[in-house]
């Protein structure tokens, strides 16, 4: 079963600045961690690997960074960091992108900005700027910022707008689970009314804090199914945000205290749920896997990698050394 997973982070503290990662999240989660967390089923398994929210000024280094691991993790795509209200930056930054020929998208992570910014002027203007270079937008927000992103999908039909985590709606946990409300459900039903727009089965797990079940999180891709259609869904495992929360059954490194950890199969149950979500509704499960995720980042062309290398050290390495 190919499975090309349309939206994976990596990190290296040592390498760029992130003001965000604390935690389980503060270590590094890169080739080597990524081999020990491969899906069961994927053969073979490609990636497309969406911006970490660096600080501003590793934008690019972050892209060259990850284009040198590249080769050792079946990587066809980059989903770069930009700011797009920056106006002649904007462009400037874009230019520079132009020299990496990985980079198949940029996201402007929307989901902590102010209401209003990605229907303004000044955004919309380096959106355009986006679309003329044929590339796609990762739209990161909240469910409440939804509307935001019909708005900017109808403003630039020609752009390609690809939801992340289908809008970060509210999905309690696996012993408190919340229904889709009703304003999501709107809103999610308002941007799939523009056909330039696709949507990621992606980020619940993360929602949920890692505590999460099939049960609970399947009404969520019913609602996305119903809006865009299975032609319009894209599997991503959002590794490894969405693999940190309670520790897994018979973990034999899992914290004294009870805290959030990583889950080492993680990854690899939210591709099963997925697969057995679309097989159980009969939709096109080579799609939601594969092919869309080629179609709209266009990840089609010449850019095969070479099959990874065993790794020397990894995750359960890790876990032994930060654990005792």
């Amino acid at each position: 079963m190919r499975v090309l997973d349309s939206h994976l982070h990596l990190w290296d503290p040592e390498v760029l600045t992130y003001t965000w990662l604390e935690g389980p999240m503060a270590y590094r989660f890169a080739d080597l961690e990524l081999e020990l967390a491969r899906v069961v089923q994927a053969e073979p398994e490609k990636c497309v690997f969406v911006q970490a929210e660096t600080v501003e000024d590793d934008f690019l280094d972050e892209v060259r960074w990850v284009a040198g691991l590249a080769p050792a993790l079946g990587l066809v795509g980059i989903v770069a960091g930009i700011r797009l209200d920056r106006g002649t930056d904007t462009v400037a930054h874009l230019e520079g992108l132009a020299a990496e020929p990985l980079v198949v998208g940029v996201r402007h992570n929307l989901q902590g900005e102010v209401d209003g910014l990605a229907v303004s002027a000044a955004f919309v203007t380096g959106a355009r700027e986006v679309a003329a270079r044929d590339l796609a937008f990762d739209a990161c927000v909240r469910a409440a910022q939804l509307p935001e992103v019909a708005r900017l999908a109808g403003a630039i039909p020609e752009l390609r707008i690809v939801l992340d985590h289908l809008g970060k709606p509210a999905v309690g946990t696996a012993s408190a689970p919340l229904a889709p409300t009703a304003e999501w459900v709107r809103d999610l039903a308002e941007l799939a009314r523009h056909p330039n727009a696709s949507c990621k089965l992606s980020g619940l797990p993360g929602e949920a804090g890692g505590d999460w079940n099939a049960a609970q999180l399947e009404p969520f891709l019913d609602v996305a199914a119903d809006a865009f259609g299975p032609e319009r869904l894209l599997w991503g495992s959002d590794w490894p945000v969405s693999v940190i929360g309670p520790a897994e059954e018979d973990d034999p490194h899992a914290p004294e205290d009870g805290s959030a950890t990583y889950q080492p199969t993680g990854r690899t149950r939210w591709a099963d749920t997925v697969i057995s979500w679309a097989q159980s509704r009969g939709h096109d499960l080579d799609a939601i896997l594969w092919a869309n995720a080629e179609r709209v980042y266009r990840t089609d062309g010449p850019r095969d990698s070479a099959p990874p290398e065993a790794p020397r050290t990894g995750l359960r390495a890790w876990l032994r050394g930060t654990r005792g």
